[in-house]
């Protein structure tokens, strides 16, 4: 937390802190019912959607509460979705799902298929266009608070620092925005989230968050081997059964194919690779027959929230609220957070422009949290509560048995054999010593349907000065080797999907290395390290990847 000081300070009404789905949804849902609000939304990529990544099979309920007339104003979304199967995959065999057995709670009917950065852009439109002021390339790096007062906006970061912090020719120091409430936006594991989360003690009552990682890819695929709107999800390999986790295909507009993988973080092998077995999976025959004579277009990685009911904190702190995945509204079994996102961003902007219109500012609204929960967020998320913990307790194969039962059950009889499942630990607590396990060995990639990271983060767009702080930082520079070395053999290059972290010596003595400016900000090293050692923070406004389409 800082204060302003010496920096200009600007005032708003509403600060968002995020051009996200949620962000995004917040402010246009104030504006349409509150034109004369002045509403304010950052975002720390060079332009809006620059850092967005999802699947993307989106839920409309969502868009159709923001915008009803949504499809009559052009936003840019794909196919509906013509046939959703869940598979479950052996080292070579496929074996589908009958539909009639997946719980109503997995299925998403009228499905689309979308690029969310695509989307988002729209959306920024629709907001601009209200009014909203949006400043893109804008780092929000602390909050602006007094001792233990309230949240009454943002620090945003200098421009033009070189890598010691000192200032560079055109040097621009940041300023603070002040704000009567403040909606943190960021996405999973945001960084002024994390703060918030800590400082007020908002999840004393929660499980604690679970993630996952999300790699994709986007393919153009032979037109004969492109069925538009088909949407498959795989359980199993290349995963074992104690790595949770899946992937998914998405068969888009353009003869483009939506590729990815989600690795869930409490995963116990420190040898394990997300970006490995990300490329095993294309090895398999039902994936590797998609992309026979097809080009790979686009490459990023994002981690999302797992964590669903159980983890969500307290929304609302004095000052302002959590939104969106910065909150873990992510519906995991489901593979859905778009539609929750904006839902929330809806609820949170209705129960702000109330306590704006009634000459309050800065306090904790107290039902900011029934506002977002009640659009529908608290209903589905209960019905798949229990489906992450059975997967961590009992493994993927009796964890997804059991967790259909327990759906099943829901839907039918309206009540859940196992009640509310809890845990208690952490992803980053869940690793095996390196003398627990065998290590993981991954083939070298062939360059024509798996790649290495290099030439993946190449695709990702990268725009970060070489010279400027480093942005992941290390509360102790000794801990990689002295004590993840020796314990796990340093897992931070393996679990890292972009190369920032290496291993290497120095005459003869391990040195650990970071690479920062190949890092796409997927925050996966904030959330994994054995030693809670490294803190993801925004680097300058506008570094980062720059994704388009995805």
């Amino acid at each position: 937390m800082a204060e302003a000081g010496n920096r200009e300070t600007l005032p708003t009404d509403v600060l968002i802190v995020g051009a996200g789905p949620s962000g995004l949804a917040a402010a246009i849902r104030l504006k349409q019912r509150h034109p004369d609000i002045a509403v304010t939304v950052v975002e720390k990529a060079a332009e809006i959607g620059g850092h967005i990544l999802s699947g993307a099979v989106m839920d409309p309920v969502g868009l159709d509460a923001l915008i009803p007339d949504w499809r009559l104003k052009g936003a840019p979304v794909g196919p509906d979705v013509t046939r959703d199967t869940y598979h479950y995959l052996t080292q070579s065999g496929d074996f589908a799902f009958p539909h009639a057995l997946v719980p109503p709670q997995m299925r998403t009917r009228g499905g689309i298929i979308v690029s969310l950065g695509d989307l988002v852009r729209w959306l920024g439109e629709q907001a601009a266009e209200l009014g909203v002021d949006i400043f893109p390339m804008t780092a929000a790096v602390d909050v602006l608070r007094s001792g233990d007062g309230p949240v009454r906006g943002i620090i945003t970061g200098d421009l033009g620092l070189d890598a010691s912090g000192n200032p560079k020719p055109g040097h621009a120091a940041g300023i603070a925005l002040e704000a009567k409430y403040t909606l943190i936006a960021e996405g999973a594991r945001g960084s002024l989230a994390k703060q918030i989360i800590g400082d007020f003690a908002l999840d004393s009552t929660a499980s604690p968050q679970k993630f996952g990682l999300g790699i994709k890819e986007v393919w153009e695929i032979p037109a004969e081997r492109h069925e538009l709107g088909r949407v498959d999800h795989y359980l199993g390999f290349p995963l074992d059964n104690q790595t949770g986790g899946g992937g998914f295909a998405y068969h888009a507009q353009d003869n483009k194919l939506y590729l990815g993988l989600v690795v869930h973080l409490d995963y116990a092998d420190p040898t394990l690779s997300p970006f490995g077995e990300f490329q095993r999976f294309k090895t398999h025959p039902s994936i590797a027959r998609l992309l026979d004579g097809a080009t790979r277009i686009s490459y990023g990685a994002r981690s999302l929230t797992a964590g669903g009911l159980q983890a969500i904190p307290d929304l609302a702190f004095e000052g302002g609220g959590l939104i969106g995945c910065a909150a873990g509204f992510m519906n995991a079994p489901r593979l859905k957070a778009i539609h929750n996102a904006i839902l929330s961003g809806i609820g949170a902007a209705d129960a702000v422009g109330d306590a704006i219109s009634a000459g309050r500012m800065h306090d904790r609204i107290a039902d900011l949290g029934h506002h977002i929960l009640s659009t529908g967020i608290e209903k589905e998320l209960l019905g798949v509560r229990n489906l992450k913990p059975l997967w961590g307790r009992f493994g993927t194969l009796a964890g997804a048995f059991l967790g259909g039962i327990d759906m099943w059950c829901q839907s039918i009889l309206r009540v859940s054999p196992f009640g509310t499942l809890r845990w208690t630990t952490t992803d980053s607590a869940k690793l095996k010593p390196l003398s627990a396990v065998t290590p993981r060995q991954y083939p070298r990639p062939d360059g024509k349907t798996t790649f290495d990271r290099s030439a993946s983060v190449f695709l990702a767009n990268l725009a970060h000065d070489e010279d400027q702080p480093v942005h992941l930082r290390l509360k102790d520079p000794t801990i990689p080797v002295k004590e993840n070395l020796p314990r796990y053999g340093e897992p931070a290059p393996l679990y890292c999907p972009a190369g920032v972290y290496e291993m290497t010596e120095e005459g003869g003595a391990p040195v650990f290395r970071i690479h920062a400016a190949n890092c796409v900000h997927c925050k996966t090293c904030d959330i994994k390290d054995p030693a809670r050692n490294i803190t993801w923070v925004p680097p300058e406004g506008g570094s980062g990847p720059n994704y388009s389409g995805m």
